[in-house]
């Protein structure tokens, strides 16, 4: 997530030697800080921050000694995003950092993947069996049932970390302390300087599960981008384009994580897997698809002001009004597809199961039963406790409240509950007001 401000030469934006810490930049207020230099100085980071295609591809090769990227298909996701950002996003100097930051960093584990799998053709070998996959609309408690149902000592889970630094292969003897996991721990401190308001809206540590967006976005064709940035060209183009490349190499990418850190099954997540579960089936015939649903009124307002909170730290323009109604209707068009793949797959056993959020909310560890269950999995005495140790420990608001009304992103609520009244009906969704 937004900006890898990590003092490892892959990717670093400050040097070693005069890298103030997180703790100190809180108190001076890095963002506000900066913006405000800028502002004065009439600059917007252009000038420091080069985002051209040849020179960060250039850097790439630099910093891993690298130079094949594999299948040519994500050149032009990459060509089309980097015009987009340029003419789009209106990045601030944090911003252009960031994408900087976290670009290298893609391109870099791109770089060091494919060198580690012609190294290691028995990677290619690995088999992915029966994945789970929660998605649905977001806000609807999808991260917490994720962060659960990977506390299974038998399930595998990409964590954070891996995600974040994914080469050489990492090794289930010395999974538990790896040295990426306290750099990548190092490197998540900075979400508490750039975007204060994140971890009151979503649960993140180096060891946690990760969102599948996170690996997808190494094929650069991925919902990853439109969520952190204004990029209305690059979703323009995205949304009509064949998404197989990407999941092909989600696919490649958990073979890669997998190698020598297995597990009896795959436990994913991500909200944008809704709109292209269709080609998802194709790579993952044997998928198992776990929707969760929650009243539209809720989800609508909490994912504006989340969207909000990540796009807010890369820009200082932000549209509240315009940026409600693009949510609200990226989501009406996810819930009709909900509506249709159920309709589709609903007689399909053991295929599809649907989650009600406030079932979740009230009894987590029956929904959990049940999706064992529905799955024909076998739910262990130890899988139980550790899920039992989490809910314990991970208690809902740990960090806060997070506040949010439809009001303030202009959406209105008689409207809006017309709008998914198709949704609320088919999965018997009860309005929580």
């Amino acid at each position: 997530m937004g900006g890898n401000f990590s003092k490892d030469p892959r990717g670093s934006a400050v040097k070693k030697t005069s890298a103030p810490s997180p703790q100190s930049l809180a108190k001076k207020g890095l963002p506000g800080l900066i913006s405000s230099i800028c502002r004065l100085l009439s600059i917007n980071g252009t000038a420091f921050i080069n985002l051209d295609e040849k020179t960060l591809l250039n850097k790439a090769f630099e910093l891993t000694g690298l130079d094949d990227l594999g299948d040519q298909s994500f050149y032009e996701a990459f060509s089309v995003l980097l015009k987009s950002i340029e003419s789009d996003a209106r990045l601030n100097l944090i911003g252009r950092i960031c994408f900087r930051s976290d670009i290298l960093r893609m391109l870099c584990n791109r770089l060091r993947l494919l060198e580690d799998r012609k190294r290691r053709p028995q990677i290619a070998d690995q088999v992915i069996s029966r994945p789970l996959f929660i998605t649905g609309l977001p806000r609807t408690g999808s991260t917490l049932l994720h962060a659960l149902l990977a506390q299974d000592p038998a399930s595998r889970a990409p964590q954070v970390w891996e995600v974040m630094y994914p080469s050489p292969p990492p090794e289930r003897t010395s999974y538990n302390y790896d040295s990426r996991v306290y750099k990548a721990a190092r490197d998540l401190k900075w979400l508490d300087i750039i975007m204060p308001g994140f971890k009151r809206a979503h649960m993140i540590d180096a060891r946690l599960p990760q969102e599948c967006i996170a690996i997808t976005g190494h094929s650069f064709i991925s919902y990853l981008f439109e969520s952190m940035y204004f990029v209305d060209s690059y979703r323009a183009w995205h949304i009509s384009q064949d998404k197989r490349p990407a999941y092909e190499y989600h696919k490649q990418f958990l073979q890669h994580l997998q190698w020598l850190a297995p597990g009896t099954h795959w436990v994913l997540k991500a909200p944008s897997h809704l709109f292209t579960l269709e080609t998802l089936l194709q790579v993952y015939p044997d998928a198992r698809i776990v929707l969760t649903h929650r009243d539209p009124l809720e989800v609508l307002p909490s994912c504006s002001s989340f969207t909000e909170v990540l796009r807010g730290a890369f820009t200082d323009t932000i549209d509240r009004k315009k940026l409600g109604i693009e949510i609200a209707r990226h989501w009406e068009n996810g819930a009709r597809i909900a509506v249709k793949f159920s309709q589709g797959n609903g007689n399909t056993p053991g295929h599809i199961l649907n989650i009600l959020y406030k079932d979740l909310v009230k009894n987590p560890m029956g929904v959990v039963r049940l999706i064992y269950r529905h799955f024909d999995m076998e739910f262990t005495t130890e899988a139980e406790a550790a899920m039992s140790r989490f809910l314990a420990q991970n208690p809902q608001n740990l960090h806060g409240v997070h506040r949010y009304s439809l009001g303030e992103f202009g959406l209105d609520g008689n409207a809006e509950r017309g709008r998914f009244a198709f949704y609320t009906n088919f999965f018997g969704i009860e309005p929580v007001s």
